[in-house]
């Protein structure tokens, strides 16, 4: 029963040609019912008015008629009293010239006198006449009526209008005399004309329903074709086109939806190929300048390998030649792992890792930049078991680089490396106190070349791509790659990834910002697995790993990317 509520619910909220004919059955139904209502109230009273001033004066003259009959009649004993009224009160009986049926009531209004003629009656029951009008009679000396409910059959009655006045039989005893009209053949043509209107009412929802079925249809049908085509459309069928018919809105619709899909096409294609010649630029440039730059490179460490015999203004250039080649080796190698992402030829040598040992790796690695910044790393686990399969190179560089940004802009506050797990997935946050960002920057700081304020200094020589290998790095691992910030509260960047490979992130075991109180922190040289008396060969180790980013990569052969 849920589901097909469901069903009927889902089916509301995606047709609207089911909306329009529904709607338009119950408006059209409602207008129904208030005029069959109008209708039905009117000519009842229309009907019964014109029947009750007939009825009226039928009735008037009638009683009238007996009255005066009655107080002329000479009759002096029984007898000749009973058979006066059964005579007179016998011609009041029976269909009336309008054809209906009137019956009379002869009722004594006080049994103790000595009574000539004994209550009478046309075969109508005695309780017909109600008491209200029995009661006006008995008081008054006029002509009063009453509508009453007549027996028509065991379980029906019938409508009536009772008309009674006083009237005086010898020898001076008064009487109620009551003529009683049926109105049925009234009712029945009332409720004839009822049911003619009913029929009338839901022929007219029918075909109300039928001619908003019918135009909601030919106006839906090319809607419901424009919104299939559209959804084709961004789906990446660039193809198909919508049908057109006729001269109408509808087919200047199709014909305008056609031509917006044809110079989408254009645009696209022409898109396409300006990106893969783009592409395929950047990647014949990269390549082509790694030789070059590997030469000057070389050529660049050997005087700064002998920097110290040059005077002071060669030795300054010798110094900025050094690194700024160190710049270009890093942009450009940027540039090289951006066009095996647009080529799709990046892959993932996943192994079982310590995501708490490689982020203790990144934070000595840093500690040079940080020392200089004025920054203290603290590394905050929270939980025991930090294993997951993953490609450490990859991983451990968007760690660096969410350390490394964390230090520029954290204005020489603290930086915290959070890391967190739970049975299906484990995130490393970076947390920094500085300058933060705004909500909008947030959601482009993953773009690529794209930088919060461009004209700010560089300290770590970025290039506008590091966030953007982080999403791609991110995003082979199945994982999620999330920012946070505010202005004057710092930022927060935090990477989930799943425990096993092929698995999906649906959740993040860390919050974001992340929340751990101030005792959790702790210096990557006192973690367990990194004793002090070792931290110089770490150190050393760690250096090593860090300058094989700024050296040149082997050419590829052939067919490689």
């Amino acid at each position: 029963m849920r589901g097909q509520v469901r069903a009927a619910r889902h089916r509301w909220r995606t047709s609207l040609q089911l909306r329009t004919v529904v709607i338009t059955a119950l408006l059209t139904l409602v207008s129904a019912a208030v005029l069959v209502l109008f209708l039905t109230q009117q000519i009842t009273a229309g009907l019964f008015n014109a029947r009750f001033d007939q009825v009226e004066s039928e009735a008037v003259r009638g009683l009238t008629q007996v009255r005066s009959v009655f107080e002329n009649a000479d009759t002096t004993d029984e007898d000749s009293t009973a058979s006066l009224v059964t005579r007179t009160l016998g011609s009041l009986a029976g269909d009336t010239g309008a054809t209906i049926t009137r019956n009379f009531q002869l009722v004594p209004l006080d049994r103790s006198q000595n009574l000539y003629v004994g209550q009478m009656s046309s075969g109508l029951p005695s309780d017909v006449i109600p008491t209200e009008l029995n009661d006006a009679v008995r008081n008054g000396s006029g002509t009063y009526w009453q509508s009453v409910e007549l027996p028509a059959g065991p379980d029906s009655s019938a409508p009536g209008l009772a008309f009674g006045t006083q009237v005086v039989l010898p020898p001076g005893n008064v009487y109620a005399l009551y003529l009683v009209y049926d109105l049925s053949s009234d009712q029945a043509t009332l409720d004839y004309m009822m049911r003619v209107m009913i029929v009338a009412g839901a022929m007219l929802v029918m075909l109300n329903m039928l001619i908003a079925l019918y135009v909601t249809r030919s106006v839906v049908r090319p809607v419901g074709q424009a919104a299939s085509t559209a959804e084709s459309l961004s789906a990446g069928d660039l193809s198909v086109r919508m049908e057109v018919r006729g001269e109408d809105e509808m087919a200047r619709l199709g014909s305008s939806f056609n031509q917006m899909a044809d110079n989408i096409q254009d645009q696209i294609t022409q898109l396409a190929d300006l990106s893969q010649i783009q592409q395929r630029f950047v990647s014949d440039v990269s390549h082509e300048l790694r030789t070059p730059l590997t030469t000057v490179a070389m050529a660049a460490e050997v005087l700064y390998d002998s920097r110290d015999d040059f005077d002071p203004v060669n030795r300054r250039s010798t110094e900025l030649l050094y690194h700024q080649v160190e710049r270009f080796q890093a942009l450009l190698a940027d540039l090289l792992e951006i066009t095996r992402f647009d080529a799709g030829a990046a892959t993932v040598a996943a192994e079982p890792t310590d995501l708490t040992e490689l982020a203790a790796d990144v934070v000595l690695t840093a500690q040079p930049l940080a020392a200089k910044a004025g920054s203290t790393i603290y590394l905050v686990p929270l939980g025991s078991d930090f294993v997951a399969d993953v490609d450490p190179r990859r991983i451990e560089r968007i760690v660096r680089n969410l350390v490394n940004n964390a230090i520029e802009h954290g204005e020489g506050r603290d930086v915290d490396v959070v890391v967190g797990s739970d049975e299906q997935t484990v995130s490393v946050a970076v947390r920094d106190y500085g300058i933060g960002m705004t909500t909008e920057q947030a959601e482009h700081v993953f773009d690529r070349f794209w930088r919060a304020d461009p004209a700010r200094a560089r300290t770590t020589g970025g290039s506008g791509l590091g966030l953007s290998i982080a999403t791609e790095d991110t995003r082979l691992h199945h994982g999620r790659l999330d920012a946070w910030g505010e202005p004057g509260a710092g930022s927060a960047f935090r990477l989930t990834v799943p425990r096993r490979r092929g698995q999906t992130v649906d959740h993040a075991p860390v919050a974001l910002p992340p929340r751990f109180a101030p005792e959790e922190r702790r210096l990557a040289t006192d973690l367990d697995f990194v004793h002090p008396e070792e931290t110089p060969v770490v150190m050393d180790r760690i250096r090593e790993q860090s300058l094989q980013r700024f050296r040149p990569h082997p050419t590829p052969q052939d067919g490689e990317s």
